[in-house]
């Protein structure tokens, strides 16, 4: 007859729950206590499941990343698989699988919170903070459900990582100044969205600094792709050449290397009459003519310390939420090197 663990604790006269526990190595059963059950297990030669050790713990090695697949920018870039591989190659070796979900899968009846959450598919969740709401952030924190947020996420209890973004546009935008270049445009990127707000505020924040204000007709903001960049470089050129900007701040590598084309077919040297500078240094900034000078933003990096700090959620469910900002690396290259100085400052 196969001995099971009411069995163990039957023999052992202790709790069932106590028997999970031992099987567990919770710190919360002496040692006394633990010993004395191991040794009824090995009496009676019980060897505990998988499948039951699983049980045991309540866990299903199981974490979900929330998504949201209506936004194909979301997912269909390298940065969202940095940022996977990120989160792997910390939960990976603690034999955790990695669950991709979307937000907006089905009704009510499927809402993810019913389907992963409650259902206890998954341990713990990963979300960004374009899609995390104060709304869902307070019912995990009533169900003392583990969750990180990408992004930074002040407005509700949680556990949150992000680079910092609003120092990144500071550390662009004092880049250019130092070159010389003192009308300096911000171009791609929604109004609103709070990547682009955090970049936005730091580019705005140091041009003021230097006594300068940021002029509209020098903030073109749109989708971040290249079309953009195409667009944004033609609108600004057709500005009289007192009001033209003679730096562009670009929101990504994408909205850059449209810029970058543009500016090229409409004759203007870069970085003598327009210096381009651009967050993410992927996947463009070193190979174009001339090579970018960029902020680079380790999103594997990012993915990692997410993964991280769920884990110690997991562990830890009861512990304060904290929150992390980690630092962005200016490489400095040619299309805004006017000194001719090489550079790469962090």
């Amino acid at each position: 007859m196969k001995i099971t663990i009411q069995d163990i604790a039957h023999a052992a006269q202790v709790a069932k729950s106590t028997v999970s526990k031992v099987i567990n190595d919770s710190p919360r059963i002496s040692e006394e206590t633990k010993q004395r059950v191991r040794a009824v297990m090995k009496e009676m030669n019980y060897t505990p499941s998988s499948l039951a050790t699983t049980l045991a713990k309540q866990s299903s090695f199981n974490l979900g990343l929330l998504i949201d697949m209506s936004k194909e920018t979301e997912y269909m870039n390298p940065f969202f698989y940095n940022i996977m591989v990120g989160i792997k190659s910390v939960t990976g070796p603690l034999k955790y699988e990695l669950t991709l979900s979307s937000i907006h899968d089905g009704g009510p009846e499927t809402h993810f919170l019913k389907r992963l959450v409650l259902s206890r598919r998954i341990d713990g969740l990963i979300a960004n903070n374009a899609i995390m709401t104060d709304d869902i952030a307070h019912k995990l924190n009533e169900l003392r459900f583990p969750f990180v947020v990408m992004g930074e996420y002040p407005s509700a209890p949680s556990t949150w990582v992000d680079y910092d973004n609003r120092e990144g546009g500071c550390m662009l935008t004092e880049h250019l100044l130092t070159q010389g270049y003192r009308k300096i445009a911000f171009i791609g990127g929604e109004r609103g969205e709070r990547l682009f707000e955090k970049r936005f505020q730091g580019y705005a924040h140091t041009l003021r600094q230097a006594g300068l204000q940021p002029n509209e007709a020098h903030n073109v903001s749109g989708p971040s792709d290249e079309s953009q960049g195409c667009r944004s470089v033609s609108a600004l050129l057709e500005l009289d050449c007192a009001s033209r900007p003679d730096a562009l701040l670009c929101m990504n590598n994408y909205v850059a290397f449209g810029a970058l084309k543009t500016a090229r077919e409409a004759g203007i040297p870069v970085p003598g009459q327009l210096g381009i500078a651009t967050f993410d240094d992927y996947p463009f900034s070193p190979h174009t003519s001339p090579p970018l000078t960029s902020l680079h933003i380790d999103t594997l990096q990012l993915g990692a310390t997410a993964g991280d700090m769920l884990m110690e959620r997991i562990r830890t469910p009861d512990s304060s939420h904290r929150s992390l900002l980690l630092s962005p690396e200016l490489i400095v290259r040619e299309s805004t090197n006017r000194s001719g100085s090489p550079g790469r400052t962090g």
